[in-house]
Formats: C-alpha cells, structure tokens, sequence
C-alpha cells in the first residue's frame, strides 16, 4: 500500500491511498490542478483513481468536489447527510456519479476495504477511515472532535497512521482566534492536539510501521513543535513524517 498526502489542513484536504489497481483519493478539499499537478510528480495520473470518498462537509475537505467529478470523471463516495450539508453551504456545481453510504459501513473496491468510523467532528455526519487489503491497515484519522471510545483501539490494529495533530493548547490560549473558536477548537467537535494524538500513538504497542502528523494548524502550531511533542512521549519508536499544509508528501510505504 502507499501513500501520499498531497495537503493537509484547514486551508485544503486530500490523500491519495493505492493498493494493487485500486487508486483512492480522500477528500476533495484542493482545487483539481493541484491534485492532478501533485499526483502527476509522483507519476500518479488522476484519471486512474477509482472513486473520491468524503469525510465530511466542511469545505477544506469537500469545496472541489465537483471539479473531480466533472472534470475527471471520478465517482464519489459521501454519506446522505454530508453532501445535502455540503451542497446547502456552496454551490458544487453538477454532480452526477455520487454513491451515497451510511456512517460505520464497511467500502469495498475490489481487494480493498475501507471502513468508515463515525466520528463526534462538528460536521454534519464526519467519518475517519481504515483502509485495508488483507495485509496491512491505515488509518486517516483527522477532524476527530476528541479521543472518543474506541478510537485508541482502532489506532493499535493499524500498520500506519495519518493522524490529525493540530493544536498546541499554550499556542492556542495566546493565539489570535476568538474566544468561541478557541473553545470549538477545545471542545468534543473540535481537534486533538499534538499531546493528545501523542498520546494514542503511544498507546498503539509495536504494530505500527509509522505515523504521518495531520492537520497541523497555521496559527497555533508548527511543525517543529509537533514533532518535538511527538518525540518526547514516543522517543525514536517508529519513523514520523509531517503532511504539509502547502504540498504533498514523498511517497509513504505501508
């Protein structure tokens, strides 16, 4: 399986997932030239992908959606209630192939599973994911609201992890945001920060191959603060990659 995150954050949201001939893009929250230009540098053609699934509604993870669709021809996986909240919020435009499913349900694509897990995100009807084909499981676990139960379970069954780290909480006390975003940010719909997601990384045993930090927040984290909370709760266990707000990664091997 590999990986390649081609951006992360509030300000867009896409990972490309391959397992075999099953190509996987999650979420479509970076315009369609982006995804095409980044997938293409990587020797990736984005008309080969086998279908688009949506996490939530949020628009750095869905406002591109109907580009992928029209442009490139692409399916697209969403729940019922994402896609009336996306389309109630901006205009995607015509949208033809969209194959609705219910939250907790298991996606096949041939060889390849995909489980979606409900998530307490303050999206309409959020769900992380796993993704199998028989030998190894990763997990996309961003926009999580909070450490909810059975999510520190489902961290130690993976082989590799792409986990939201967002915040750092003194960052975000003394930050610019106001009082009502610091909370929701805080609160049970919001975000993990670095010492929560470091925290379930810990607590994942040996299994894991590596673990890719999400989500980062612009404003109240950075990079080389993540990964030094990270590497002082986890030490040298297993290798951390960073998924950059502005571009994609290298290719990650699960």
């Amino acid at each position: 399986m590999r990986v390649i995150s081609l951006q992360s954050g509030s300000n867009g949201n896409c990972i490309y997932v391959e397992s075999g001939s099953v190509r996987l893009l999650f979420d479509a929250g970076i315009s369609g030239k982006q995804a095409e230009l980044r997938l293409a540098a990587h020797g990736r053609d984005i008309r080969d992908i086998t279908a688009v699934v949506i996490s939530h509604d949020h628009s750095d993870h869905v406002r591109c959606l109907g580009i992928y669709q029209r442009k490139f021809q692409l399916p697209v996986y969403v729940t019922a209630k994402t896609i009336r909240a996306a389309t109630a919020r901006r205009d995607l435009g015509r949208l033809g192939d969209v194959r609705p499913f219910r939250a907790g349900a298991m996606l096949p694509f041939g060889p390849v599973t995909v489980e979606t897990i409900p998530t307490p995100h303050d999206g309409a009807d959020g769900v992380a994911f796993v993704v199998g084909d028989g030998r190894r499981r990763l997990g996309i676990l961003t926009d999580l609201g909070h450490v909810f139960p059975g999510l520190a379970e489902t961290v130690a069954s993976l082989d590799a992890a792409l986990l939201e780290s967002n915040y750092d909480p003194a960052m975000l006390d003394n930050g610019p945001y106001p009082a009502s975003v610091k909370r929701r940010i805080r609160g049970p719909g919001g975000h993990l920060s670095n010492a929560e997601a470091a925290e379930l990384l810990a607590g994942a045993g040996g299994g894991l191959r590596w673990a890719c930090l999400a989500h980062l927040s612009g404003e109240n984290n950075s990079p080389s603060l993540a990964l030094r909370t990270h590497r002082g709760l986890l030490g040298s266990r297993f290798p951390l990659h960073l998924a950059s707000r502005r571009g994609a990664t290298d290719v990650l091997e699960v």
